[in-house]
């Protein structure tokens, strides 16, 4: 066996969360490592101890190694868990925590260094007898050279990162005008995501399931697989909804699937938790995708149909015990489905948001993974997702019906999310029947329409308002009666546009965060934060603009290119005097780990441009004007 008492966890919100949970319990101490903009989170507030290792943005802290190895020296941990993303999958930092002395909970540096490229384990699998899709992994990367191999492979076609998944330094090609620039954004992503711009290209496949497999292998040369996960609904190449088992799986299909990720472990002498993914074709064929050598996001789904703590296991076999299981012991009992809650607006694109939580209760009766706290900034430094929703039913519709109820249920104020796309995708009937795909957010959901608020909002909004106002202790909401007090106008701001509502005010009781009224005979009880003008429902801010100028104009038709979140500018294209089209690339944003390119909204010529390549900007900060 090897010992370890204390777990330094290299990384933040609800991983380091989860993981701290599990090592807790099982009796380790715990260290948590946290950047300026982290100093209040939950992961640093449930350690035992917390070590500052830098300034927000990844560089300086999640992927500073020397500062994650010294904080470890300091407080005497003796194993270090990366968690998901950021450093987990670097051979670099594996091989530096195990020349420190360190425990890396996780697999060898071989592991990760050939699971890890692309490229790279794309031949290994193909050595190793995996199928895998038809593509090019070769060493040249120059652009006439992908160009060449583009064409043979033919259109449409996948640009991939070699170095990283999560969607960054990915690109679908339909049209090899689009080549060209497609790599250069590819490349630049996948540099500043994973530190290296090494590209690959695949044949797409159109519209296929993303399946996985759980693997698990110990120091005594066992390895087994717990079986699958459907993680096919995803947007931007990234997961929104996973769950286990897949809809459309056969004993046979688990069984081919899993020889074969079997085999792919095999191939680099795998030890600890990994995921095989591949994609399936709706003739049941399937195809490698890639190897993720450490814990995945959507593990949860599996711990709940197969009662295991992977986490747990995770830390037995750093401590050199072998598997508590045979394969013939692995059993799947029931359906489990999972939700990814984002901070971002769908109806825009899904730009990353940011803003202050004032508001958190997740729902009760299904396991929350989170590391939100009241009170916290999300800030545009990190990944976009603040949680996961988990449910667990005998049946799929009896998880999916569970899951939808607690989406529902799930209260953040603050913050936009993808909350409420995360309810109609569970209510789709086609999600109901198990029919769906890759592509099912583009296919149904490809025209977001903006938010509005309804009557009925707007009608609470005014209410609050004008009790609030009226109350001598607008902290509490008194019981009143709309016939002792005068109807009063007001003008209120919701998703930029300006509604007039005059209240002749419902019958309302509250607490200062719920307020319970009676509308069309109907009593319901709902949460809100009110803070001066600013009034914040589940899925709306209002702002009370009685006494302003109530108008603003569009920023899309006019000349002034604001910020549409927080974040860093990492390109510039234009300059003062430049004349510029309706449609042109102006600047590139990077927030939350992806680039977003800002448009001109007019044809005309450029008058300022306020910002350089490397500011950090706010959002509705103005960047460029044009006239």
């Amino acid at each position: 066996m090897r010992q370890f008492t204390k777990i330094l966890i290299a990384n933040r919100g609800e991983i380091a969360c989860r993981i701290q949970r599990t090592a807790q319990a099982m009796g380790y101490r715990t260290v948590a490592v946290y950047s300026d903009a982290d100093a209040q989170a939950l992961h640093v507030q449930m350690a035992d101890e917390a070590v500052h290792i830098g300034s927000a943005p990844v560089q300086q802290s999640y992927l500073n190694i020397p500062a994650i190895l010294d904080a470890a020296q300091k407080t005497g941990a003796d194993a270090i868990h990366p968690g998901y993303g950021f450093l987990s999958e670097n051979p670099d930092f594996a091989r530096a925590c195990v020349a420190a002395g360190l425990i890396f909970i996780g697999p060898s540096v071989e592991a990760i260094e050939l699971m890890g490229s692309k490229r790279l384990s794309k031949l290994a699998m193909l050595d190793a007898g995996v199928p895998c899709i038809a593509g090019y992994q070769g060493s040249d990367q120059d652009d006439a050279t992908l160009q060449q191999e583009a064409e043979r492979i033919g259109y449409p076609l996948m640009i991939k990162a070699s170095g990283g998944g999560g969607g960054r330094g990915m690109r679908l090609v339909h049209q090899r005008d689009q080549l060209v620039e497609q790599l250069r954004t590819a490349r630049s992503e996948a540099l500043n995501a994973f530190g290296s711009d090494e590209l690959i290209l695949e044949q797409a496949l159109i519209d296929p399931r993303h399946v996985e497999i759980q693997l698990f292998g110990d120091h005594h040369a066992n390895l087994i697989y717990l079986g699958e996960r459907d993680c096919s609904i995803q947007r931007r190449h990234q997961k929104v909804i996973e769950e286990a088992p897949c809809p459309v799986m056969t004993p046979h299909l688990r069984q081919a699937m899993g020889e074969a990720a079997l085999k792919a472990g095999r191939a680099v002498n795998y030890v600890g938790a990994g995921t095989v993914e591949f994609l399936l074709d709706r003739n049941g064929q399937f195809y490698f995708l890639e190897m993720n050598t450490r814990l995945q996001v959507e593990h949860p789904v599996t711990e709940l149909i197969t009662g295991l703590d992977l986490v747990g296991w995770q830390l037995q076999i750093a401590a050199g015990l072998p598997l508590p299981l045979t394969q013939e012991n692995v059993t799947l009992t029931g359906h489990a489905m999972e939700v990814r809650l984002y901070a971002e607006d769908p109806a825009q694109g899904f730009l990353p948001q940011t803003g202050d939580v004032l508001r958190w209760e997740p729902a009760p009766g299904v396991r929350t993974d989170h590391g939100v706290v009241e009170g916290q900034r999300i800030s545009p430094f990190y990944d976009p997702m603040l949680g996961k929703i988990i449910a667990h039913g005998s049946t799929r519709e009896e998880a999916r019906r569970k899951l939808l109820r607690a989406v529902e249920d799930t209260l953040l104020l603050g913050v936009t999310t993808n909350q409420r796309l995360l309810v109609d995708l569970l209510k789709h009937p086609d999600f109901i029947a198990g029919d769906f795909s890759t592509g099912f957010i583009a296919e149904h959901f490809s025209e977001i329409p903006p938010r509005s608020a309804s009557t009925e909002q707007l009608a609470l909004a005014a209410a609050l308002f004008y009790q609030h106002s009226a109350s001598p202790h607008p902290q509490h909401l008194a019981g009143w009666r709309n016939n002792a007090n005068e109807p009063c106008t007001y003008r209120l701001e919701a998703y930029d546009e300006i509604h007039s509502v005059t209240a002749d005010p419902l019958p309302l009781t509250g607490d200062g965060r719920h307020a319970t009224l009676v509308l069309n005979g109907i009593r319901r009880r709902i949460a809100y934060h009110l803070d001066g003008n600013q009034l914040w429902l589940p899925g709306l801010t209002v702002t009370n603009r009685t006494q302003q100028v109530a108008r603003r104009q569009a920023d899309a038709s006019s000349g002034r290119v604001k910020a549409p979140m927080d974040g860093a500018i990492v390109d510039v294209r234009v300059s003062t005097g430049e004349r510029v089209s309706k449609g042109q690339l102006l600047l590139v944003l990077e927030a939350m780990k992806m680039e977003h390119p800002l448009t001109a909204g007019i044809d005309g010529v450029i008058k300022d441009v306020q910002v350089i390549a490397g500011d950090q900007v706010r959002n509705r900060q103005v960047l460029v004007e044009i006239e």
